[in-house]
């Protein structure tokens, strides 16, 4: 059986199993409407039968009836995807035992640097401030409870197991084996049926945070450090290339948003902060004594059998464990010791309360992660001196490599705010401090003049204990002062971040930093302010993208800046900021400006001397920034990586990533490999550079002025777009805790871009993923003589440059997607027909002329030619959204004539919820 025909007999096996479910807690009428559904379904997505059969199937039907209708196609969906998953797992490991070497490995990085013969030297420098970041972020779009999602992993482990089975050979009790597999599938489903899909109250910060933790629980714990370990390792053992200490810095080291990404959110404060630091440094300080606790039980060496090093002698005498059936077992008793001062050291971070018993109480607790390293480098020591590497290497080894990655903060937390927020707070404090009555309204230059000044002077500007401030300045300054606390407790590496949103000068680089200083992050001294915090400025909108250098070149000027970036190692972080820009001026646009943004400012770092970090704010949709992200950081410009990448991460993509072992494994992997060969290795060459950047110059304007003439000036497009897609109805599901838009208004800039994406993928038009470039690349192409070359100089652009290659991979993949037909129907919610019609012709036309120019430059008919596993989703997947599609249309349509039940409008909850699960991109 071929692996396309594993993965049919899943689904169906699968989908019988549910389907059973159905007929069971439902009945025969249900699962009857239901099987029927999905048969008028395929032949729709065959081209057999048209889509106004499932538009008359579901007319007028009973919101209560179409309930479970609704639920059925969800699961539906969820079990495809689960199945598809476990077959690209088999799939890879296919690959593997054949002696195939997939690309995005490690192995595949390590095999590229050998035939480039890499230097050493060259690694060694690369390395010696590398960081790959993958950063969870504060306003995740996964659309699935936690229930849903712990289901699905025991129905994946289950179906894995009768894989086995059946690959084994048969005996007398297989089919009793496969009979209870069958049996615990079905009693998961029958649990899944009966588990609400969506959440009745919208979650809190609280639940956010302690969702993204749930990832490092499942995964990332053990996954991040095994990985750093064999970076290091296999670079020194099969490159040659050295690193001081036992192993090197970790270079993936995970940061988090959640809790303390406060722009544009007013639930995220000084409390938020505070829960996000001690429950991060409370799970990997548990761990830690897990990881103890098992090395103690494992390490039974009697020093009448090994030698052992006067340290370690000294350290067991530390311990406090003096039974005398470990008299002999010097390692036992050391490492007792340090699990005792792990615990110490929990309950002087956290709290008594966090740990169990009273025997930590007779050890010290440690004062720093280096600290603790250093207790187990003795035991290290004393293992390798006595031959025992093998020991060292497996468990001990493990903990230490956490430690480089994790500390204890287990991951550094980003402060994010607008840079309109930071003015407003300053602009209230100097009034107060009586520094100038109303700074808001100074000039640029009379503005860095005052805030230079303000940072070369200790004294403080607001009075210790002083609360007379309006709610949102106090609200900043509370969560600022906690920031400090949260330092003080667990270490630099836990807020060593402010990020400025909307960045557009250098007064708003400069505005965080006097906030910093009030509470002691940053500090004032006769030789410029140090401080433990990198000050990063989020470049959004297209305009800002391309100010970006120009700002970054006059604040590097500014000697009290340079001063500081120096103690910083003259490292300065830039974010770049996906959504925003893609919503200003439209995909291609977008990717440009950000890719020439890239090449303006690495330019920028190098005249000035500054090493460049560049932070992806990336989404999970292409429409965010999103695709592949091996693909889309060798698509970065030379120079733009050089060994550090800070990338976000959320919504369905941090399940979809780090949900298992295995995948975390792999997705982590891709992001080192991806930043190595980025680094090590020439990318972005190109034979003719101006000709190739010239071109993209024009196809970005050309895309933007289409993109420009339908969402900003056509005055239709506000009230089509908002009534021909679930937009305000999106504001009801209960994903996360973020209100959809910055400003109570219906403006398209105002718009979070999660609400965005959201709504037009739910419409299954995906504009932000495609629009303009069918126009743009038909313009530009022409109709002249020299049109055949004119393709010919595209298709080799293709072929060759990483960036124009992921620019039109993803966005086919966005288009494979995309349904015009279903956009027809969600235009009839239109009130005013001729925009309707006018508007929905205009994006139709667009669609398919952007299929036509997509096959013209890249030579393919099919848009998926170089995706087989989401071509394989389009075909086995794809139709079971047809009938979420059809009666969120049927729902959509009585809310608004004024159908207040609530069983309607948990009807279109409902149907987001599936359609964002069996899409697997809601925003």
């Amino acid at each position: 059986m071929t692996d396309r025909d594993h993965l049919q007999e899943d689904i169906r096996y699968l989908g019988r199993i549910l389907g059973n479910v159905i007929a069971e807690q439902e009945g025969e009428d249900v699962f009857n409407l239901v099987e029927y559904a999905r048969q008028q379904a395929f032949e729709v997505a065959k081209g057999n039968a048209s889509l106004e059969v499932l538009v008359e199937l579901f007319r007028n039907i009973d919101p209560t009836q179409a309930t479970p209708v609704i639920r059925a196609f969800s699961h539906f969906a969820l079990m495809a995807n689960l199945a598809e998953d476990i077959h690209d797992d088999f799939n890879r490991e296919r690959i593997l035992d054949e002696g195939g070497i997939p690309e995005s490995t490690l192995e595949a990085t390590w095999e590229k640097f050998e035939a480039a013969g890499v230097n050493p030297a060259d690694i060694e420098k690369v390395l010696s401030d590398a960081l790959v970041a993958p950063v969870l972020t504060a306003h995740p779009t996964e659309t699935r409870r936690r229930t849903v999602f712990d289901a699905q992993k025991k129905i994946t482990e289950l179906m894995l197991a009768r894989h086995q089975l059946q690959d084994a050979k048969t005996t007398a009790r297989t089919d009793i084996r496969l009979n209870d597999i069958e049996r615990s599938i079905r009693r998961r489903m029958t649990i899944l049926w009966q588990t609400a899909l969506i959440r009745l109250a919208r979650p809190r910060i609280q639940d956010e945070i302690e969702v993204g933790l749930r990832y490092y629980l499942l995964s990332l714990l053990r996954e991040i450090p095994a990985l750093n370990r064999d970076v290091y390792d296999t670079l020194s053992n099969r490159f040659n290339a050295h690193f001081e200490g036992s192993g090197g810095r970790a270079i993936v080291r995970p940061g988090s948003w959640i809790g303390g990404d406060h722009d544009g959110n007013p639930f995220v404060n000084a409390d938020t902060l505070d829960y996000a630091s001690r429950r991060a440094a409370q799970t990997v300080l548990k761990y830690y004594a897990g990881e103890l606790h098992s090395l103690e039980h494992e390490l039974s060496l009697s020093d009448r059998m090994t030698s052992v090093t006067v340290e370690l002698i000294g350290l067991a005498a530390k311990g406090h464990n003096e039974v005398p059936s470990r008299v002999d077992e010097p390692y036992r008793r050391a490492i007792h010791g340090v699990h005792g001062r792990i615990l110490a050291t929990t309950a002087a971070l956290i709290g008594e309360d966090a740990v169990e018993g009273i025997w930590h109480r007779e050890h010290e607790p440690y004062t720093s992660p280096e600290e603790f390293d250093a207790d187990l480098r003795i035991i290290d020591d004393s293992l390798r001196s006595s031959n025992d590497a093998i020991i060292a290497d497996d468990c001990l080894s493990t903990i230490r490599a956490a430690i480089a990655s994790f500390g204890f903060h287990l991951y550094s937390i980003d402060l994010r705010q607008n840079s309109e927020s930071f003015e407003n707070v300053l602009t209230e404090v100097f009034a107060t401090a009586h520094v100038h009555p109303d700074y808001r309204s100074l000039g640029e230059e009379e503005k860095i003049e005052l805030l230079t000044r303000e940072l070369q002077t200790p004294r403080p500007l607001v009075p210790r204990g002083y609360r007379g401030f309006s709610e949102p300045t106090q609200r900043e300054l509370d969560l600022i002062n906690q920031a400090a606390d949260s330092v003080a407790h667990f270490g630099e590496q836990m807020i060593p971040h402010q990020i400025i949103s909307m960045a557009q000068s250098v007064s708003d680089i400069l505005e965080p930093m006097v906030l910093l200083k009030e509470v002691g992050l940053i500090r004032a001294n006769g030789e410029g302010p140090t401080g433990s915090v990198d000050i990063i400025p989020l470049f959004e909108t297209i305009d800002d993208l391309e100010a970006g250098a120009g700002i970054l070149r006059r604040l590097w000027d500014l000697p009290l800046y340079r001063s500081y970036l120096a103690q910083r190692g003259d490292i300065q972080e830039v974010m770049l900021g996906y959504s925003d820009s893609n919503k200003d001026g439209g995909y291609f646009a977008a990717n440009w400006a950000l890719y020439d943004a890239e090449t303006q400012i690495v330019q920028a770092g190098r005249d000035h001397r500054v090493r460049l970090r560049l932070f992806h704010g990336r989404g999970g949709t292409v429409g965010r920034g999103g695709g592949p992200s091996y693909e889309a950081i060798l698509a970065q410009p030379q120079g733009a990586v050089e060994g550090s990448v800070r990338i976000t991460e959320q919504g369905e993509i941090i399940s979809a990533k780090y949900g298992s072992p295995r995948t975390a494994r792999r997705n982590l992997e891709a992001l080192v490999s991806a930043t190595l060969e980025a680094s090590l290795l020439p990318v972005d060459e190109l034979d003719d550079r101006d000709r190739a950047l010239s071109i993209m110059s024009e196809l970005a304007e050309i895309s933007r002025r289409k993109y420009s003439e339908l969402v900003h000036e056509d005055p239709g497009f506000i009230p089509y777009y908002t009534q021909s897609t679930p937009l305000d109805e999106i504001g009801s599901l209960n994903i996360g805790s973020r209100p959809t838009s910055r400003k109570q208004t219906t403006a398209v800039e105002d718009l979070r871009a999660i609400p965005w994406v959201l709504a037009w993928s739910q419409s299954r038009v995906l504009l932000p993923g495609w629009f303009g470039v069918g126009t743009a690349l038909q313009e530009w192409i022409g109709q002249g003589p020299d049109r055949a070359e004119r393709i010919a100089e595209l298709h080799t652009l293709y072929e060759t440059w990483p960036f124009f290659t992921s620019i039109m991979s993803n966005m086919a993949q966005v288009m494979s997607k995309a349904g015009m037909d279903l956009a027809e129907l969600y235009a009839r919610l239109v009130d005013d027909r001729e925009i309707a019609d006018r508007i929905h012709g205009v994006i139709a036309s667009e669609f398919q002329l952007t299929r036509e120019m997509f096959v013209s430059v890249t030579g393919s008919e099919d848009l998926l030619a170089d995706n087989p596993a989401l071509a394989r989703s389009v075909r086995r997947r794809f139709p079971y959204l047809l009938p979420l599609n059809i009666i969120q249309l049927e729902m959509l349509r009585r809310h608004r004539a004024g159908d207040e039940r609530e069983v309607v409008s948990r009807g279109i909850q409902l149907t987001m919820n599936g359609l964002a699960t069996a899409l697997r991109n809601s925003g």
